[in-house]
């Protein structure tokens, strides 16, 4: 469920973060006005609660999956959830990027997919990494929260065979996957990082 959330998740959101930075003022396509719809946009989402969002949008995942319960009917929330977060951990990143490399590759005359695809996305690929990972750990707590209201998963296991049946070592067992999981993750995510970094690579010469 998170797995195949996060793929979806990582496709969706790195494009919205890059239509983020290039279309603001100063960009390399200038749209203020469409800029500030995706905001708007990116805003409202990041500002639902999960919970809330499960229940508001049943309908469009009946419509996509055509069944509002199980693992399958989580993966919508989440990825609808998760989005405008990626598309905002994208942007920042995105913008920590050496101006100076920008205006470098466009003084050689390259194209604004050129600059997107071998400077700002190289440039930021620790950034990106680190944040993608922060976005699957979120994944990781909206889909035990999932489960916990039908969703399948660990958070189903949790409340069904631990908290229903007054089962502490169930719901101890269920925590203590969650926590493993994270910091593999958290640790994968800082290992691919520094690999990609090649920040200390520029200062050794």
């Amino acid at each position: 469920m998170t797995s195949v959330a996060s793929a979806l998740v990582l496709l969706a959101g790195l494009p919205l973060g890059v239509l983020l930075v290039v279309t603001d003022r100063g960009g390399l396509w200038e749209r203020p006005a469409l800029n500030r719809v995706l905001g708007t946009l990116v805003n409202v989402g990041r500002s639902i609660p999960f919970i809330i969002l499960m229940v508001a949008i049943v309908p469009l995942t009946r419509l996509l999956v055509g069944t509002t319960i199980g693992t399958t009917a989580a993966i919508v929330p989440l990825v609808v959830a998760a989005i405008p977060f990626m598309g905002r951990v994208v942007e920042q990143s995105l913008r920590e990027v050496d101006a100076g490399l920008v205006e470098a590759a466009i003084a050689m005359g390259s194209t604004h997919r050129r600059i997107v695809f071998q400077v700002l996305i190289p440039e930021a690929l620790p950034s990106l990494v680190r944040g993608t990972a922060l976005v699957i750990i979120s994944l990781l707590g909206y889909s035990a929260m999932a489960g916990a209201v039908g969703g399948g998963g660990l958070g189903d296991l949790a409340v069904k065979y631990g908290y229903m049946r007054f089962r502490t070592d169930v719901m101890l067992g269920c925590l203590v996957v969650l926590l493993v999981l994270v910091q593999l993750v958290q640790w994968l995510g800082d290992a691919l990082a520094s690999r990609f970094d090649h920040t200390g690579a520029r200062s050794s010469r």
